[in-house]
This record gives structure tokens, sequence and C-alpha cells, in this order.
């Protein structure tokens, strides 16, 4: 190409191509032909040149346009970072401020700041003072959300309103939410989340304000902004820090101190039943009401939709949520007396009462773990309820003592155990469900036919309820049965069952047991006291009536009375009348109702006997023998039975 060979000189690339270029339209110039090929690429080159004529045009005007754009956005950054860095110099707290118009103004400022560092992000520097500008934006809008997470720390707990342990109040309506608010972010969302709970429709009318219902409205606005911003997690982590202080200080005033397992089981009997009731009463009040209110007051500042609000929750009740469940597991693995049993189902009542409620507030697999320990707890109780029952049983066959009961009344262990049941009828939902479960309680207990079968309780003849403590029943009566044994004097074995077996028919007659022991037990129970009645006159009172007979007490072949028979019988009368006054006025009934009537019976029984024993003695023996008239013995029946010994060995007639 002569003069247009240029590509091996020193020459750099832009004069390279103008001298190319020239060589071009030196060549065309000179009207050479031109082959296709050489056209094309011709047509090729021009385009390409065309192209990069509008490109170069375009980032003209861009520059143009963002150099503008960024002068705009530094002149609104100044402004902003004035009002910002103007409250760090103030010491005082913004959302105290006496002009209500402050707290807008900096929220406001807060979100230009936000705005502005995403203008900028979006913008491609290449030079110096774009980064710093940049820079500056970040800076300002870290030092406005580093004041809005402490002005929302400083809002929320000088706005947290005390715990009244004995207040339920009812929960908060919209009417609570004043219209005069300042802030600019209170959006729809919040004014619905006010009318729609989410704690559920069993724990609404429990909600209480936890917080000052203006001061919502302005940490409702706050988060607004700091979430927008990015800067979530400080305010989350704000708000769950000073939520969980204040939970805690309501288990407090709610008499819950932090215990560990070890210490519950350390304690003694009064001191754990005075911390159980205290349990019962701060599991209702703070599931039902002061959870209840945390949810609502999370949904309130964060709004109701989304994991934000239910994560918070949790986060800030968890803690104290475990501290009271630990207590719960503390009982369920200690030691089963049976003292302890009405007071285990009243926690596996209470546990259960709020298992919806626990189940509603810890919805979802953020609020698992809590729930499962929340069932765990109630599942660890239902078995410490079925296993205190089983040593209640047990207690029971294996209470022995060494002597008679004295007197023959009603044995302590009788009264326990009929009163213990009694108290266990008021949890007669519960203790179907846990003895309903699984075989037998007391699988080696004493046989009896009038405990229902399985297939029975499947018809609902016998509730498991029922058929269980109808083997408590039957345990105690084998138990009184062996303890009967040990008095030498039949009459006194039979006097003390039948004391024990009256007092057992009358407690399940006279109360809610008999709704559960049903009829013909009471029924067989009266009939087996009717025994022992007849048993104990037979052995009491059969043989001295036999002294007043009048077989035998003629002379040999002939019908007049012998004297000396008489006589003879009318001594071994009065002895063994006075050796049983003597020994039966020791003895006691409580129930004055089977006193009297056994004082009747037994006058029936001896009385009439006598009067004709005493009108024959009156023919025939000396007055100065008989030593007491039938009108004496009647006043005498009547000192029987009260447990206070007496002696008629040295009494005179009368």
């Amino acid at each position: 190409m002569g003069d247009c060979e240029f590509m091996g000189s020193d020459l750099g690339v832009e004069e390279r191509l103008i001298a190319a270029a020239n060589c071009i339209i030196k060549a065309l110039s000179s009207n050479i032909s031109l082959s296709d090929d050489t056209k094309s690429v011709m047509v090729d080159l021009c385009s390409k040149l065309s192209l990069i004529t509008t490109q170069n045009h375009q980032i003209g005007v861009t520059k143009e346009r963002d150099v503008g754009l960024v002068e705009e956005i530094e002149s609104r950054l100044n402004v902003v970072q004035k009002k910002i860095m103007g409250w760090e110099a103030d010491q005082s707290m913004i959302w105290d401020s006496a002009f209500p118009n402050d707290a807008c103004e900096y929220l406001n400022a807060a979100d230009d700041a936000w705005e502005l560092v995403g203008k900028l992000e979006s913008l491609c520097f290449e030079d110096e003072h774009g980064y710093e500008l940049s820079r500056k934006a970040h800076d300002v809008l870290q030092t406005a959300m580093a004041r809005l997470e402490e002005e929302f720390r400083h809002l929320l707990a000088k706005s947290s309103l005390e715990y009244e342990p004995e207040s339920v109040s009812s929960h908060v309506t919209e009417d609570s939410v004043e219209e005069g608010s300042t802030s600019l972010y209170r959006d729809e969302s919040f004014e619905s989340s006010v009318r729609s709970c989410s704690v559920g429709r069993t724990l609404e009318n429990s909600i209480i304000d936890l917080v000052n219902s203006d001061a919502v409205i302005e940490l409702r606005g706050i988060a607004n902004v700091m979430f927008k911003a990015g800067y979530d997690q400080e305010c989350i982590q704000a708000y769950n820090h000073l939520r969980r202080e204040a939970l805690n200080e309501c288990l407090s005033m709610l008499e819950m101190e932090k215990m560990s397992i070890e210490d519950v089981l350390k304690m003694d009997w009064v001191t754990l039943n005075s911390k159980i009731r205290k349990w019962n009463r701060a599991m209702k009040r703070f599931v039902r009401v002061y959870l209840a209110s945390e949810k609502f007051l999370c949904d309130q500042v964060f709004g109701d939709e989304g994991l934000v609000s239910l994560s918070c929750f949790v986060e800030s009740s968890k803690a104290s949520m475990l501290q009271l469940l630990n207590f719960g597991e503390a009982m369920a693995i200690g030691p089963h007396p049976p003292e302890k049993l009405n007071r285990i189902l009243e926690m596996y009542e209470v546990v259960g009462e709020h298992l919806s409620d626990i189940d509603t507030l810890y919805c979802g697999g953020v609020g698992y773990f809590v729930r499962i320990e929340y069932h765990d707890v109630l599942n660890s109780l239902g078995k410490s309820v079925t296993a205190t029952f089983l040593e209640f049983g047990k207690a029971i066959a294996a209470n022995t003592s060494p002597n008679a009961f004295a007197g023959g009344g009603i044995h302590h262990l009788t009264k326990y155990v009929m009163n213990y049941l009694l108290i266990l009828t008021d949890y007669g939902n519960s203790l179907n469900v846990l003895l309903g479960d699984g075989e037998d309680v007391y699988p080696n207990s004493p046989s009896s036919s009038e405990n229902p079968s399985r297939e029975e309780e499947k018809e609902g003849e016998f509730s498991p309820m029922a058929r269980h403590f109808r083997l408590v029943a039957t345990i105690l009566e084998s138990n009184l049965e062996e303890k009967s044994k040990q008095y030498k004097d039949p009459a006194l074995q039979h006097f003390f069952l039948m004391n024990n077996i009256h007092y057992m028919a009358q407690k399940v007659r006279g109360s809610e047991l008999s709704q559960i022991f049903g009829e013909d037990w009471v029924r067989k129970r009266y009939m087996n006291f009717q025994q022992h009645v007849l048993n104990y006159k037979r052995a009491s009172w059969n043989s001295i009536v036999l002294y007043l007979m009048e077989d035998g007490v003629q002379h040999p072949g002939s019908n007049s009375v012998s004297r000396n028979v008489l006589k003879e019988r009318l001594r071994s009368f009065n002895v063994a009348f006075e050796e049983i006054y003597k020994t039966q006025t020791s003895w006691i009934i409580h129930d004055s109702r089977l006193r009297d009537d056994l004082r009747i019976s037994t006058s029936l029984q001896v009385i009439p006997a006598y009067r004709a024993f005493f009108g024959r003695c009156n023919n025939h023996v000396s007055d100065k023998l008989i030593k007491y008239t039938p009108d004496d013995l009647e006043g005498f029946l009547l000192d029987l039975f009260e447990g206070s010994p007496k002696s008629l060995a040295n009494t005179n007639r009368r």
C-alpha cells in the first residue's frame, strides 16, 4: 500500500487509527473497483463507527445527568447530616423532647439517610469524590440507626407499665390507640393488628397493657425505620433484652424465684406444698395474662404477620417459661409420697388447661422447643400421678402397727384413705384419662368380685377412676381385716370392723364418691356392716343372756324354782355384765346415730330377758342379792361406747 504501510511503526493506537482512516479515504478517492468482500468489510466498519459515536454521546449525557444527581444528593445529605448530628451534640433523648415534632423530624431524617444511601449505591462512581460521598452517607445512616436503637431502648423502658399480679384488665382495643400520634410511620397494618389480635380467642379477654399505648405507636414507628434500613437485628435485640427482664420481674412479683431441680428436690414438704400453690397461681396468670399480653405487644410493635413478631415473643419469653416448666419437671421426677398426689394433680390440670394456649402462642417452628418442653412436662406430671397413685395403694397395704387400735374406733388409716379419695374426686376427668391407660395400677391387689372387669369398663358401667378407687377400698378392707386380728376379744374384732366399714359406707353415700363407687358397692358394705353388728352382739351378749333364760332354773323333776340356781345365775350375770360394762364403756363409736342404734338393739336383746328374770328373782331371792333393776341396766347400757372406761364393781342397787 505504499505510504499507507504504518502498522509496524512506533505510532500510538489512536494515531495508527487516524493513519489507517486517511489511507482508506485516499484509496477510495482513486476510483478503484472494490470486490464484494471489501464492500462488506467497509459496511461493517461503518456500522461499528456509527455505534461508537452513539455510545460516546450517551455516555456524555449520562455523565452530565449523574453529575446533577450527585449534586442534588450531596445537598440533601448535608441537610440530613445537619439534623442527625445536631441531636448527637444534645445529651437529652429525642422522644423526651417538649416539642412533639422533634421525634417525627428525626425519623424523617433517618429515613432520608437510608434513601440517599440507596441512591448512591445505584450510581457507579469512578472518582474519589463519589466514594467519599457514599461513605459519608453510610456514616450518617449508621449514626442515625445507633441513635434510634438508643431511643427505642429508652422509650420502651420508661413506658413499660408495672405488673399487678391480681389485675386482669380487658384486652387493648382500638380505642386505646389515640389518633394524635406525631409519628408519620403509623401504618394501616398497625391499626388492624390492634383490632385482630393473633393470640387466639381464649386469650383475648385476658390481655392487659404492658406498655403505654401512646408509646407503642412510637415504638412501631422507630422499628419500621430501622427494619427498612436493614438494622432489624439491632432493634430486635434491644426489644428482647428489655422484655426478657420485664418478664423476669413479673415472675418475681408472682413469687417465682429461680430454682434448680436439685433445689426443689431438697425442699421439705411444708415448703414444697407452699411453692406448688404459688406455682399453680403463677402458671395461670403468667400464661393466660402476661404471655398473651406479651405476644400482643410484639404484634403491635413488629406487626402480626410473618416470623419477626413471633420470633421476638419466643426469644423474650422463653427463659421465663422454661423457668416455670423447670419446677414442674422437678416435681414430676421427684419422690412419690401419697400426700403429693392431689398437688401433682393440680399441677397436671393447670398445665393441661393451658396446653392449647401454649400451642397458640408458641406456634410454628420458632416456638417448637417451648411447645415440646411444655408437652413433656405435662406427660411427666401425668406419669407422676400414676406412680403416686400406685404408691398410695402400696402404702395402704403396708400400713402396720405393733398394737391394736385403742377402743375399736375408726382407724386413722380409714379416715385418711376415704377422705383422700373424696379429695381426688375433684380430678375425675384427669384420673380417668391417666388411670385408663396401660395395665392395672395394682396388679397384685387383693381380688374382689365387686371390682369391675375391663369389659364392664368399656361398656361404660364403670370409669377407670371408679375401678381403681374400688381397688383401693379393697386394699383398705384387707388391711382392716388384718388389724382386727390384733384384738384378742372376738367381740372387739367385729366391733372394730363394724365401725370402720360403716364409716366407709357412710363416707361414700354422703358424698361425690357415691357416683364413683355406685349404690351396689354401698349396699354390700351395709350388709357387711350388719353382719359384723350381729357377730358383735353374739360374741358380747349371747352368753350373758343365757344366764337369764328359764331353762334349768327348776328343781329336777319339779316345777318349783331352785333358789340356788337363781342366785348363781344372778351372781354370774352381774359379774359378766359388770365386766362388759367396764370393757365396752372404753370402746368408742364416734357416729352418734350408730352409737344410739347399737345401744337400743343391745337393750332390746338384754333388758326384756332381764326384766323377766328380775320378776322371778323378786319372788325367790332376797332383795339384798339383787344389785340392779331393769331400769338400772337400761341406764348402764347408755354409758357404752363413749370411749371412757367405767366400773360397776362397787355399785349398789339404786
